[in-house]
């Protein structure tokens, strides 16, 4: 893969690493407007009754449009002692979680004011648990269509859009409810440690 844009998103979904380990160039989009319903404050991982959605409240305002860099986290609802407790449940007898939950854990002790801030550390914190450089550049104004030099992957931050299938892989309940595609990179990295690079190296992405 060349050069990709992407959205920075909450915990990214595998497909979002297919793309970013995969590429040459990453762009990542910081100039658009906030959409409901996208994974740019949610993320999906494999609970003890299946899929599970854990989403982050944000503070809401009178505008009609508002910047996705400008949103505002609503920290008073305790989102981020229900989000580990959930992990906990999802993934403490994974092989890989106590290895890596003690770089996790500030995430959700630590406050953070904005969305965007947040998704940037936790792609850093999630860099460094795989072992792995991703030099990126951000955008510096907004486009709705880009030219044929990048392939433009903002589409991936809409679930619902996200059509990609992968390799299976052990998972913890896949014995009760089967393989649970494309969820958070969490699932890959507590299920298959730095291993998940491979991984990931080896999937294909719908272009």
């Amino acid at each position: 893969m060349s050069n990709i844009l992407i959205h920075p998103t909450y915990f990214p979904s595998i497909s979002h690493y297919v793309a970013l380990i995969q590429a040459k160039e990453v762009s990542i989009e910081v100039d658009d407007n906030f959409q409901k319903q996208t994974n740019r404050n949610r993320m999906y991982i494999y609970s003890p009754n299946g899929i599970q959605m854990l989403n982050i409240p944000i503070k809401h305002t009178n505008l009609k449009r508002q910047k996705y860099k400008d949103l505002r986290i609503e920290n008073d609802f305790g989102w981020q002692k229900n989000h580990f407790k959930s992990l906990e449940a999802a993934y403490r007898t994974s092989p890989f979680f106590e290895y890596f939950e003690d770089d996790f854990r500030p995430i959700f002790e630590n406050k953070k004011e904005f969305l965007m801030d947040l998704n940037f550390e936790i792609f850093e914190i999630i860099n460094k648990c795989l072992g792995v450089t991703i030099d990126f550049t951000k955008t510096t104004e907004y486009f709705k269509e880009v030219g044929p030099e990048i392939t433009d992957l903002r589409y991936l931050v809409n679930g619902k859009k996200d059509e990609n299938k992968f390799e299976a892989y052990t998972q913890v309940f896949d014995d009760k409810h089967g393989f649970l595609n494309n969820l958070s990179i969490l699932d890959l990295l507590f299920n298959e440690g730095r291993y998940a690079v491979e991984y990931l190296k080896n999937q294909e992405l719908y272009k």
